[in-house]
């Protein structure tokens, strides 16, 4: 049988943990990345099959590879996908799927036309996450009325070994910021409730950071059965805090991430059922290369995370650029 050959493109954080762990799971890596200190540093972790440091190198020696893995900033995500999508390889792509929902089309088309594109919103496979999900699927709390997402961590802790202004995250250009790279949020959102009817936001950069893009988020989504979801992140605060809480007309659900815990509480005191996770947070990439490499071995069809659900969470993006320039509620068509 023959061995997986997984390119990846783009070894920055993501990249280099892509790359250890389809090695860790049998597979031979390539890698391709215009700055060689990153190629270097990524061949110190381990065995690199071929490195490269453009596209057309890497794509030239297609017939080797199995799938290629795009972690590149997400302004390159479209242009390399497609490329490689062309060329009859299965992706898997990091999110967001490109920057906003129109560049997405060619994807769109090739998945249409059979092409293999996985889409890693990586906490769909965090197992605390898709507990929260199963509480919410199965009425744990009732109906629902109100969610909140909160995503607060100051930027320069993110790469403590790099300079936080060298990060593709402070580069508009890029593709960096709050809303698109957080917006694994919004993707848990549309996940758990599916689209809402209307989105209020305001977005902006009111920090010290010395970033171009924005650094904070704060969102209203209304939904036509009564649901109110709220969602803020940042790049500034300290302690960093993620939680997802879920509340109905029965009790509340929360999903606390360090310690990673589910908890639900169904009475007027502070009583909680409990279920703590032992799980490094490096286990929901493991799931996603696991996924993908059934793709790539034929033994799955369609993946769980789609190109489709990559534009819808962009369409949302976009209504919340045109909130932030309207200052009024947006409808999601």
């Amino acid at each position: 049988m023959r061995v997986p050959h997984i390119l990846i493109l783009g070894t920055g954080s993501v990249g280099r943990r892509h790359a250890r762990n389809f090695h860790a799971l049998g597979c031979h890596v390539s890698c391709m990345d215009p700055r060689s200190d990153r190629l270097e540093e990524a061949g110190r972790d381990l065995s690199i099959k071929h490195q490269f440091t453009n596209l057309e190198a890497a794509l030239s020696h297609a017939g080797e590879f199995s799938g290629v893995v795009v972690s590149s900033p997400p302004t390159f995500h479209v242009q390399q996908s497609q490329a490689a999508l062309e060329l009859g390889l299965p992706v898997l792509l990091e999110k967001p799927a490109s920057v906003d929902a129109r560049s997405c089309e060619p994807l769109r088309r090739g998945v249409q036309q059979g092409a293999k594109l996985l889409l890693g919103y990586t906490y769909r496979w965090w197992p605390p996450v898709r507990k929260l999900k199963t509480l919410i699927e199965t009425g744990a709390v009732g109906p629902l009325r109100h969610a909140r997402f909160v995503m607060s961590a100051h930027l320069a802790d993110w790469h403590p070994w790099e300079r936080y202004q060298d990060f593709f995250m402070a580069s508009r250009e890029l593709g960096g910021g709050a809303l698109l790279d957080e917006s694994h949020f919004i993707d848990l959102m549309l996940w758990f409730f599916g689209i809402p009817e209307r989105i209020f936001a305001r977005i902006g950069k009111i920090s010290d950071l010395e970033i171009d893009t924005d650094d904070v988020v704060d969102i209203v989504a209304i939904y036509s059965n009564r649901l109110r979801v709220t969602i803020h992140l940042d790049l500034f605060g300290r302690p960093h805090e993620k939680q997802i809480v879920v509340a109905g007309e029965k009790g509340t659900a929360q999903c606390l991430f360090s310690p990673d815990l589910v908890r639900l509480g169904r009475t007027p005191h502070q009583e909680w059922e409990t279920e703590s996770f032992s799980v490094e947070r490096n286990e929901m990439f493991l799931g996603v290369a696991r996924e993908f490499l059934e793709m790539v071995d034929g033994k799955r069809s369609r993946p769980s995370c789609t190109i489709i659900d990559g534009m819808t969470v962009l369409e949302v993006l976009d209504a919340c650029r045109e909130s932030q320039r309207s200052g009024c509620e947006v409808a999601i068509t």
